[in-house]
């Protein structure tokens, strides 16, 4: 593949049209939030589901409508059905809402204080989330933990960022234990996710670049191996396929020069 056909991947800057979205998306938010009180007051979860993944689908659409920016799903013969959990890169906020629709019965560990949010703390709080109290050290992890158990009870997949937080392509990655505790006491096998949206959606800024950003399920790891293993084969895993997709987004050589383009 030439550099000219993987440039086509990460397009221009578009500060004004990201800045149209950014407008557009709340005002979005709010509507949709506001057309559905009765369904996520009265209506069971899956109904609430329903809206989430419709919602999250209106996200996808205005994204690429009016700032220009595509996103592909691959492996998706790899997506869970069933209790599982899923690891995924995380750089910016297009993967939180990207997954939702292909994803039977999804929900996401996230930090308590999202749940607070005018609206868009309704949902999660009716979806079930497994929110975590940061600031409660070591207590985090058995509140995590025993969430976890009855959402896999249930048949669900639990989707965690294993960095914790957003990362920006090409940096050193800092995976926490927050996965590997679950997946050694949960006995679930857990699918890698690779991304490039940084590359189109970096972090706290308008500069966004119009282009196909790309998801990518990986093959899944089964239950069973040692911590030390599996941290390491699932940060392998999804930084060598997440530093690739990125390579191929922007023609670079190495994540590390996307700085500079």
């Amino acid at each position: 593949m030439t550099q000219s056909v993987l440039r086509r991947r990460a397009g221009d800057v578009v500060f004004w049209r990201s800045l149209a979205f950014n407008v557009l998306f709340g005002l979005q938010l709010v509507v949709i939030a506001l057309a559905t009180v009765p369904v996520v007051l009265f209506f069971p979860r899956r109904h609430v589901l329903g809206v989430a993944k419709f919602w999250c689908r209106a996200n996808l659409w205005l994204l690429k409508t009016v700032v220009g920016i595509e996103v592909e799903m691959r492996g998706l013969e790899h997506a869970p059905h069933g209790a599982a959990l899923i690891a995924s890169k995380h750089q910016s906020a297009l993967e939180t809402f990207a997954v939702v629709p292909f994803i039977d019965d999804p929900l996401f560990v996230l930090k308590r204080e999202l749940t607070w949010t005018p609206f868009f703390g309704w949902f999660l709080m009716r979806l079930k989330m497994i929110a975590i109290n940061r600031s409660a050290g070591g207590d985090a992890l058995a509140q995590m933990l025993a969430q976890a158990r009855t959402a896999a009870a249930d048949g669900r997949q639990i989707i965690i960022y294993p960095e914790g937080t957003r990362r920006p392509v090409g940096v050193e990655p800092r995976y926490k234990q927050g996965i590997v505790h679950l997946y050694v006491e949960l006995g679930l096998p857990v699918t890698p996710v690779a991304i490039d949206t940084g590359v189109f959606w970096p972090r706290g800024t308008l500069k966004r670049r119009k282009g196909r950003a790309v998801i990518q399920f990986l093959e899944p790891i089964a239950p069973g191996l040692a911590r030390a293993d599996f941290e390491r084969l699932l940060r392998d895993r999804i930084e060598q396929a997440s530093n690739a997709l990125a390579a191929e987004a922007t023609g670079a050589d190495a994540p590390g020069v996307l700085q500079r383009i």
